[in-house]
């Protein structure tokens, strides 16, 4: 693998340069992106709102895509602006509208 390019700090970070860390709390608990995605591949995916039609098939889409993630030793994170609680709550709708088992 090559070594990625840190990125200037006043440019948003391109395909290959290392994407600054931030520290979040999730619904898994709290995060640190880069201890998060380790010595992997990471991929953040953003969406502008939870329980929005669009966003919760295509998020339970990328769930179920999640073992092929896992695969390629890449680590999936989404972020938007609500709570965490909001998103807890919203998890249930993703995994039932995407048929994942265990919802």
């Amino acid at each position: 693998r090559q070594q990625a390019h840190v990125y200037a700090p006043a440019t948003m970070p391109n395909l290959g340069e290392i994407f600054p860390n931030f520290e979040a709390d999730t619904t898994i608990g709290p995060m640190k992106f880069h201890d998060f995605i380790g010595d992997g591949w990471g991929m953040l995916c953003s969406h502008p709102a939870d329980f929005t039609p669009v966003c919760t098939t295509e998020l339970g889409l990328l769930s179920k895509m999640a073992p092929e993630f896992a695969k390629r030793n890449c680590k999936v994170a989404v972020v938007s602006c609500d709570s965490v609680e909001d998103h807890v709550k919203w998890s249930a709708d993703v995994t039932k509208s995407a048929g994942i088992d265990g919802a």
